[in-house]
């Protein structure tokens, strides 16, 4: 491509650069002073997009798509506020990971609103009046809308600068940002501020997304797809940090405009197209920053977060009684089979639940005891689905050879990705687990060769014995069990104290001589390895496995079950599994608004008990004690 063509392209990403600046500065100003990784901001970008093109419609004029974008501000601002009076506030003192399941649920809620109020069809917005046509530049045709929304991004970066540095309320934000319980200390209204900032926050995410009503239609499908795309800019550009924002937003869309530009081209003799590099490319920018800059382009290092369990009693081996409970409720689960005739649907399920409960109980052990929070779990589900199908469809090999080949493949990807994780910490640590998630979903959607691209591989059948329903469930209830107690044993082996003492006190672990660092990267493989298992049972309980399975939401599913649970219980992500996937499918059966159904669920468990069913569940228990013992 020449020069021109470049420099076109390079211009015309700044457009893009500009939604992406508004939603990400909403979400950094509120994780800034709130601490709160908000999952729902996404929804609040989708309502603005929703609502803007509908108060467009409806004020009519040549105003009326000006007023659409204020009025859809307003009223999401406004419903920011509302959440975090209504919702938030209720669960400052919880984890930091309770906070991201309530918002999680809400996300759910708001998803099945929209869906209830405008319905399931994309929606074209009106075009915005004055800025319809397109100009000749560098010997091509770039629409006017494009520039003015290349103009807004600088602009509203100018009037935050002013805002934070110049006004009062600014002035608070910085200081809540710097630290929280000092602001507090000197009398800074905290519920004030929040709300405020909160509102802030919604109403930055609602105008990307009311400004982009001319650019694309409104769907159901924004709220994740520009979530993901926030925390990148967010994380890439330094946690805090408005220009950094900014800057990243920019280099974002301008990597993804150069690879649009240049298409395919030609690397050592292998034909290369750079365009499919679009799907990926924000993570694999945020991938390769933060492995050179671990705190971002502009952030500065985060204080340490607070770690589910720190506080908590010690993890204790299960005493007698627990293992006469354990060993009763093995084996009814082992006659489950003979029910098949009444219940034939009930080993199905229970395929499902198996291969949740594996997954869950991985991601336990690196979240809980490791203390390392990983948003892109899904990628070791992946390695272990593609590794076992294309063993068993490709090479032949007999099922429980392919299911260890599955293994091998999430514990190779483990290691390598592991070995760049656990050098970060926190929110960074969590995003770059996404960004190689992200990148292994990427690849099983494109390489069509090996992975069988969007379409995925078919065909993915266990062979004698575990060809039947009920000898597919015999394997995965051993493998649940090999895995738990595989786990169980290392937890309270020495490796099991040296990762939890890296996890509580880092400093302290390497002064008594534990390589904390090599404690966490092998905890990691062995965490991704394990799930590997779940994808490879999971490939042959459903005869195929496609990119879908092993999208963001996989990893999210897995999170939601293990906070569902309880972080501080050995036992909360087998109920959080199981539970989670109960509600999903029974309520799915139930209702289309399935979503918010089961977000109104979540965050019912999350307000009344916030350390999880298990954490309830001990609540209650001690409770019922204490009133006995009077």
């Amino acid at each position: 491509m020449s020069l021109d063509g470049l420099l076109f392209q390079a211009l015309n990403g700044l457009a893009g650069a500009s939604a992406l600046f508004l939603v990400a500065a909403g979400l950094s100003i509120i994780f800034g002073v709130s601490r709160i990784v908000n999952l729902a901001h996404g929804s609040f970008y989708m309502l603005g997009i929703y609502l803007a093109g509908t108060l467009a419609g409806g004020f009519g004029g040549a105003f009326g798509f000006w007023a659409g974008v204020i009025g859809a501000v307003l009223v999401v601002a406004a419903l920011g506020a509302l959440t975090e009076i209504a919702l938030l506030r209720r669960i400052y003192a919880a984890p930091e990971l309770y906070q991201l399941l309530a918002t999680f649920a809400l996300a759910l809620i708001v998803n099945d609103a929209v869906l209830y109020l405008w319905g399931p069809e994309d929606i074209l917005g009106p075009r915005a009046p004055g800025l319809e046509g397109a100009i000749d530049l560098l010997g091509r045709r770039l629409p006017t809308y494009d520039i003015f929304l290349a103009l807004v991004g600088p602009a509203v970066l100018i009037g935050l600068h002013l805002l934070l540095a110049r006004s009062r309320f600014g002035r608070l934000i910085r200081a809540a940002t710097e630290d929280r319980e000092m602001a507090a200390a000197l009398g800074v209204n905290e519920k004030v501020l929040f709300t405020a900032v909160f509102a802030l926050g919604a109403g930055l995410a609602a105008l990307g997304g009311a400004l982009q009503m001319a650019r694309e239609p409104a769907s159901l499908s924004l709220d994740l797809a520009v979530l993901g795309d926030a925390f990148v800019i967010v994380v890439v550009g330094g946690l805090g940090s408005i220009p950094g924002a900014y800057v990243a937003a920019v280099l974002v869309a301008e990597v993804k405009a150069l690879c649009i530009a240049l298409g395919t081209v030609s690397v050592g003799g292998f034909e290369v197209n750079l365009s499919k590099l679009t799907l990926v490319a924000e993570f694999l920018v945020m991938a390769i920053v933060l492995i050179v800059r671990p705190n971002g382009l502009f952030g500065r290092p985060q204080p340490p977060a607070r770690v589910a369990g720190r506080g908590e009693p010690p993890l204790r081996p299960m005493g007698r009684n627990g293992g006469i409970v354990a060993l009763g409720v093995v084996a009814a689960l082992a006659l489950l089979p003979l029910a098949e005739g009444a219940f034939p649907y009930a080993p199905v399920l229970a395929v499902d639940m198996l291969v949740a409960v594996i997954f869950a109980t991985s991601l336990h052990f690196i979240m809980g005891p490791g203390g390392m929070h990983s948003f892109g779990h899904a990628a070791y589900f992946g390695l272990g689905a593609y590794g076992a199908a294309y063993a068993a469809t490709q090479l032949g090999a007999p099922t429980f050879a392919a299911l260890a080949a599955g293994i091998v493949a999430a514990g190779l990807g483990a290691l390598v990705f592991g070995w760049f994780a656990v050098r970060l910490s926190g929110v960074y640590l969590a995003m770059l687990t996404l960004a190689f998630a992200q990148i292994v979903w990427s690849i099983a959607y494109q390489w069509e060769a090996v992975t069988g691209g969007s379409n995925g591989l078919f065909g993915v059948w266990p062979d004698a014995p575990l060809d039947t329903r009920a000898g597919l469930y015999l394997a995965a209830l051993g493998g649940a069990l090999v895995v738990v107690l595989l786990l169980r044993r290392v937890l309270f082996a020495p490796f099991g104290y040296a990762l939890r003492a890296s996890r509580d006190s880092p400093l302290r672990a390497e002064a008594v001589g534990i390589a904390t660092g090599r404690v966490q990267w092998l905890g990691f493989a062995l965490a991704g390895a394990l799930c590997g298992l779940a994808g490879g049972l999971f490939a042959f309980a459903k005869g195929s496995i496609s990119p879908e399975a092993i999208s963001v939401g996989r990893s999210i599913d897995g999170l939601v079950m293990v906070l569902l649970g309880g972080v501080e219980s050995l036992l909360g992500p087998i109920v959080g599994a199981g539970a989670f996937t109960l509600l999903q499918d029974s309520v799915m059966r139930e209702t289309d608004y399935w979503r918010a159904l089961l977000g109104a669920l979540i965050l019912a468990i999350v307000l009344i008990f916030p350390g999880g069913l298990m954490g309830g569940a001990a609540r209650l228990w001690a409770l019922a004690t204490r009133r006995a013992a009077r």
